[in-house]
């Protein structure tokens, strides 16, 4: 079947394949990749931009302009819309019940009728289809996400953009590798570094968008390292396309901050420990609403209508109980106003109001995601770890303010820590912190935190898609069988008597069809009179041929023979074997006697590679 070829896709691909020139095949593959790369980060950089305008504008008309609710403050880093008009309307603080179960009831419609994928935390979806679908997304599922999630969020569901941003990127990173015709390793490759991509456009980030596409893949502390130079080269130039529009401030501005001795790494230990404590209440709170919801006897599409409703009740529980505090609206929509006046000290902030936040988020954010609603899980987890690590340092403040003299550096170590636990992500989260506040004067305790809230924290990742290691995941399966591959060649169980039937190029039709019908093979050599080969024939290419009567004399062998078929030699390895049989999409090989002189001396079958392989790891018992 030919390659698809698009018109804006072919004058890219020659370009790289005439640069690449220069090197050898690998470093060829490795030029052509990391220009698709970029390509991923381009996307993934504007829809970031689009993403941020559509969730600013919904959040602004739907909060603002309905409800009468503006966040104050927002993160510093983030630009005003200043077209937007001015909110005057007085706030309806009873609307909150309204607009987002509106808000849920759109979302849950358009998801589950278009693309039911698009439910949920889009980060986790990307995982599934890294270690279980070889890296394929269909292309609506980013799209769907990128409309449900502006929805979610900007009608008050609690959620964060990097969830959406990081499939869009992703989808798009598969969609090329799919035009391109590209290997499924390279397409579980693009579509990582599309997820890093999105992370490093939507936090300012790119050091961690690149570094948490390798991490969050698995439980465990390994790292995909094939992912991590791709992912590098999307995330700097996503990040370069979104900031060319925000601006190059950090997402969030801190007062000066510094790491005062080795003395303070004992509060910094009570932080860990209280992290790795609230993150299981999260993953916990979060899959059992989610197994909640499930067991419910209504259709999927309400269900995000009813989490809506119930996120909204708790906002306007908390609004009320707390004597109408606005502040405490942080569990709705982003939350990032708790955090950033947190860090700014803000005397209106307690230590039991940024604790009644942490616990709030975590229940508005289960109930939003949790009931099939559309949004990330990373964002609410900054605001829980940053609200619940500043009450802990307000508190520790007051007992030992010569200890902790900055309460605001516990908001942003309990942010890095908190997802370290959560998410199994030590040294990305570490990075992603540092580099959302530029705050990088408390990179020690936030490596001690992320470390041990890492260590101590249960098993339960908020994204279940995780797998425990890289042996453990169906991408890599075929890698461990290759290294058995490796050691078998064709000639330790291939022998000349395998020798199959033969065709010359001027054989007629008739005698092509009459050979294929009297041997086991549906594949067999083209030959001249040396037995050197010239091509092959299967079955497929002779059916269609056949049923035409008008060009039975007129066909030969030649005529039908494929001749972009490369054979094998008995020193040819398993891994190789298999190599061929997937690139030609034939069941049968020709062997030859080697590649100089292509002497035919027999036919091998995929299954008896199989067997093979078989024998070789089972012994002779295995073919009983």
């Amino acid at each position: 079947m030919p390659k698809l070829r698009l018109p804006f896709i072919h004058p890219l691909s020659g370009l790289f394949r005439r640069t690449s020139r220069l090197g050898s095949d690998r470093v060829r593959g490795q030029v052509r990749l990391l220009g698709f790369a970029a390509l991923v980060g381009i996307v993934a950089g504007l829809a970031g931009i689009g993403f941020y305008i559509a969730t600013r504008v919904a959040e602004h008309y739907a909060l603002g302009m309905w409800a009468g609710y503006v966040p104050h403050p927002h993160p510093l880093g983030e630009p005003d819309l200043a077209w937007l008009p001015e909110v005057t309307r007085p706030f309806h603080p009873w609307l909150l019940l309204l607009i987002p179960t509106l808000g849920g009831l759109v979302s849950g419609i358009l998801v589950f009728t278009l693309a039911p994928e698009a439910e949920g935390h889009g980060t986790d979806a990307v995982i599934a289809a890294y270690h279980h679908r070889q890296g394929l997304i269909r292309p609506r599922v980013p799209l769907v996400k990128i409309v449900a999630s502006a929805v979610t969020l900007g009608t008050g569901g609690s959620g964060g953009r990097e969830g959406p941003i990081a499939q869009i990127g992703a989808g798009f990173g598969s969609l090329l590798a799919g035009i391109l015709r590209l290997r499924p390793a390279d397409r579980r490759v693009l579509m990582a570094a599309g997820m890093g991509a999105g992370i490093a456009a939507v936090f300012r980030a790119p050091l961690a968008g690149t570094m948490f596409a390798a991490e969050v893949l698995y439980r465990s502390p390994e790292f995909e390292p094939e992912v991590i130079i791709p992912a590098g080269i999307a995330s700097v130039v996503s990040y370069c396309v979104f900031g060319a529009f925000t601006g190059w401030e950090p997402l969030f501005q801190i007062p000066e901050l510094v790491f005062s001795g080795p003395v303070s790494l004992g509060p910094y230990l009570l932080l860990a420990l209280f992290m790795a404590m609230l993150a299981l209440l999260y993953t916990r709170s979060f899959y059992g609403c989610q197994r909640a919801f499930g067991r419910l006897p209504i259709p999927r599409h309400f269900r995000p209508a009813l989490g809506a409703f119930l996120t909204g009740l708790v906002g306007l529980t908390l609004y009320l109980l707390l004597g109408r505090q606005e502040k405490v609206l942080a569990v709705l929509a982003f939350g990032y106003s708790a955090i950033q006046g947190a860090m700014l000290q803000d005397t209106d902030v307690s230590a039991a109001l940024l604790l009644i936040i942490a616990l709030g988020k975590i229940l508005t954010t289960s109930l939003t995601i949790g009931s099939g609603g559309s949004g990330g899980v990373f964002g609410p987890s900054i605001v829980i770890g940053g609200c619940g690590g500043g009450a802990l340092g307000v508190m520790l403040h007051n007992l030992w303010p010569g200890l902790v003299p900055h309460p605001a550096s516990f908001v942003i170590v309990g942010m890095a820590g908190f997802f370290a636990a959560a998410a199994k992500t030590p040294f990305s989260t570490l990075i992603i912190v540092s580099e959302l506040t530029g705050g990088y004067s408390l990179l020690l305790p936030s490596l001690w935190v992320c470390a041990l809230s890492f260590i101590v924290s249960d098993e339960q990742s908020i994204y279940s898609s995780q797998v425990a290691s890289r042996s453990r995941s169906p991408a890599h399966q075929g890698s461990y069988i290759r290294e058995v591959l490796a050691e078998i060649r064709v000639g330790a169980f291939f022998s000349p008597q395998h020798a199959a039937t033969m065709l010359h190029p001027g054989d007629s039709l008739d005698m092509v069809v009459d050979r294929l019908t009297t041997t086991p093979y549906e594949v067999l050599p083209v030959v001249d009179a040396e037995d050197r080969l010239q091509g092959v024939i299967g079955v497929e290419e002779v059916h269609p041929t056949s049923n035409e009567p008008a060009l039975k004399y007129l066909v030969l062998a030649e005529d039908l023979m494929r001749v972009d078929v490369r054979p094998l030699t008995p020193d040819s390895t398993l891994d190789h074997a298999l190599e061929l049989f997937v690139e030609s999409d034939l069941s049968a090989l020709p062997v030859v006697n080697d590649l100089q002189q292509r002497r035919v001396i027999g036919m091998v079958r995929r299954r008896e590679v199989s067997s093979a392989y078989l024998r070789h790891v089972h012994g002779p018992a295995s073919m009983d």
